[in-house]
């Protein structure tokens, strides 16, 4: 094995990295989700990572858009945990919803999604990972999520709160309401510095 290039690659990798979080700020915390490096599509067609939202609180989940009975209450539970924020306090906080089901998702399909629920606002990002990325995220989102059969999806219903370094702070699986406590941690995350 050539150890030079060996040892090239591993510099190269680690220097990337490095440039990656210096132009976030400090280094990522061990915990953070955003050391996961899945690329993602937005709704806009716009090629994104978990990190670019780093630097705000975020509120992410997993859903996907031909759903007919739980993602569109995941949707509303966010709209309201954002309504009973102060209108200062909303501009302060990112929404990320992450497609399961990228075959189906394309960005033409979460652009009109979004029109459709009014979450077509510059801080929700509704995008799709590639497929071999989609389990990696659920996981360290703590999403569960199995195919059916006829091509729907059984998946847990989980808002997850990240702090500004992508660790996360709160969870809830309230559906079409706003969680008081999880409104609270958010609450809480945008007074944090």
């Amino acid at each position: 094995m050539n150890w030079h290039r060996l040892l090239s690659c591993a510099l190269v990798a680690i220097l990337g990295l490095a440039a990656s979080r210096a132009a976030h700020g400090a280094p990522l915390p061990g915990d953070s989700i955003y050391h996961l490096d899945a690329p993602l599509t937005d709704q806009h067609g716009k090629s994104r990572k978990l990190a670019d939202t780093q630097g705000k609180p975020v509120i992410a989940a997993m859903f996907y858009a031909s759903c007919k009975f739980v993602c569109p209450l995941i949707i509303d539970s966010v709209r309201k945990t954002e309504r009973a924020l102060e209108p200062a306090q909303r501009e302060g906080i990112e929404v990320v919803l992450i497609s399961l089901d990228p075959d189906r998702d394309t960005p033409a399909v979460l652009k009109e999604l979004a029109h459709k629920r009014h979450v077509d606002s510059p801080h929700w990002h509704l995008m799709r990972a590639q497929a071999n990325d989609v389990r990696r995220i659920a996981a360290v989102l703590g999403v569960q999520y199995k195919r059916l059969d006829d091509g729907e999806f059984s998946h847990s219903s989980a808002l997850v709160l990240l702090d500004a370094q992508g660790r996360v702070l709160a969870r809830s699986e309230k559906l079409g309401e706003a969680d008081p406590d999880f409104v609270a941690a958010v609450q809480r995350a945008l007074a944090t510095p």
